[in-house]
């Protein structure tokens, strides 16, 4: 029987020769995540089981990412709980402070997640494993805690959506802008509980920072995972990155899918997704002088070392417009260490930006950079809904590096080009 990618991977975590859309299925899983919001509810469940020990002390990855540095007396004893089991069990995949980063950065940045893989984490944004040809998709804290016990979980085998992209990239046009083109055609229900499958040549030549970006938002379409089948680009990263067995699946040419997208970038410029929803997206030509006040460059999403080269290039010999904040947190340490051994950093604090820790604070309106009643901001992050970055009456727009790069010179919405 013909399979696409992600059922492959499900058959094979579940034992089974084939697999088919609506199959109820109890996998294997091979990395369980959790960070220091969703993990003390998840260690809470684990606890009630009963059972003498986890699963897998090298399968489950626990990440302080949210609140760190802990920013009040509640997120530090998030941060203690987590610690506390991390110990108690022998957790090999604890990342406290100074070795922490984003955790759907650092972890295919550690090898820990590889192609192939079945993944599940406490985090909607799981689904950005994908991008590596894994299936990797976000759960609840009581799911996964029972995981934590037993290393396995169940799942309905989700119908895929593929979507073709052919043509080429315009200029400064990047993954962000194909995933929120895509997401302004299929809306934020699209895809709800399937498979995004995202194939073509377009996404053949797409960096492994770019597929990353795309990946990680393919819940913002309600969907239950994201991928790309394996190349040599995926091959290259790998042998960069981990030492772990792996393996390559695709999708058979036969393959049944609930429908086939066939996307033209040739016209694509670069995108924003407009309050308060990521596919109220518009093309940079249609918005007019929309006045900011705070640019966050950063995030699952963006906060890699090409988004924070591309905002440099931008950047470099200009300055933040008066009264604007720009904000960037590389996402791992090892982002931050290369960005400044490339020269970056000089080039983003001679532009007058603030550099942070790694850390999701800004993305989620936890810290870091949260916006007042009536402020505008563009963030290269992946939601916008009311109240997601600060005070229920400010507003988000999402856009790529570029976009956001060129907002902070200009103060208002606007490309590279403008400057």
């Amino acid at each position: 029987m013909p399979m696409t990618i992600t059922e492959k991977i499900l058959a094979a975590h579940a034992g089974l020769d084939t697999v088919k859309p609506g199959d109820l299925i109890d996998v294997k899983v091979d990395m369980a995540l959790a960070n220091d919001i969703t993990a003390p509810l998840a260690i809470r469940v684990f606890d009630e089981l009963g059972v003498k020990t986890v699963f897998d002390r090298e399968k489950i990855a626990l990440i302080q990412d949210h609140f760190v540095p802990n920013k009040d007396i509640a997120s530090a004893q998030q941060t203690k709980i987590m610690t506390e089991f991390a110990r108690l069990y022998g957790i090999k995949y604890y990342f406290d402070l100074g070795d922490s980063g984003i955790e759907h950065v650092l972890l295919p940045e550690k090898g820990i997640v590889v192609s192939g893989d079945l993944v599940i984490g406490a985090d909607s944004h799981t689904c950005t494993y994908g991008a590596l040809g894994a299936f990797s998709t976000g759960m609840g804290s009581t799911d996964l805690g029972v995981t934590f016990g037993t290393g396995r979980t169940w799942l309905k085998v989700p119908e895929t959506i593929k979507f073709v992209y052919e043509g080429t990239l315009g200029h400064w046009v990047s993954g962000k802008d194909l995933i929120l083109f895509t997401l302004g055609k299929i809306g934020v229900e699209g895809a709800v509980y399937k498979t995004m499958e995202f194939a073509g040549k377009v996404i053949r030549n797409l960096s492994m920072d770019q597929r990353f970006t795309m990946t990680n938002m393919a819940v913002e379409g309600g969907a239950k995972n994201g991928i790309i089948e394996p190349d040599d680009i995926t091959k290259s990263y790998l042998s960069e990155h981990t030492n772990k067995q792996y393996t390559f699946f695709k999708s058979d040419p036969d393959a049944s899918y609930e429908k086939i997208l066939t996307i033209n970038t040739n016209e694509i410029e670069p995108q924003v997704a407009l309050p308060h929803s990521p596919d109220n997206v518009k093309g940079i030509s249609e918005l007019d002088n929309i006045k900011i006040d705070q640019v966050f460059i950063g995030s699952c999403t963006n906060g890699r070392i090409e988004d924070l080269q591309i905002a440099a290039k931008v950047l470099k010999g200009q300055k933040v417009a008066k009264g604007i904040r720009l904000i960037v947190l590389p996402s791992t340490p090892l982002v931050y260490k290369e960005a400044l051994q490339k020269g970056i950093i000089e080039t983003l604090l001679d532009a007058g930006a603030v550099l942070g820790p790694p850390s999701c604070g800004p993305c989620l309106g936890g810290h870091l950079g949260i916006l007042a009643q009536g402020e505008k901001a563009v963030s290269t992050t992946n939601r916008n809904f009311i109240g997601r970055m600060g005070h229920p009456e400010s507003e988000v727009y999402l856009a790529s590096p570029a976009i956001a790069a060129a907002s902070a010179i200009l103060g208002k919405i606007g490309s590279p080009d403008d400057i």
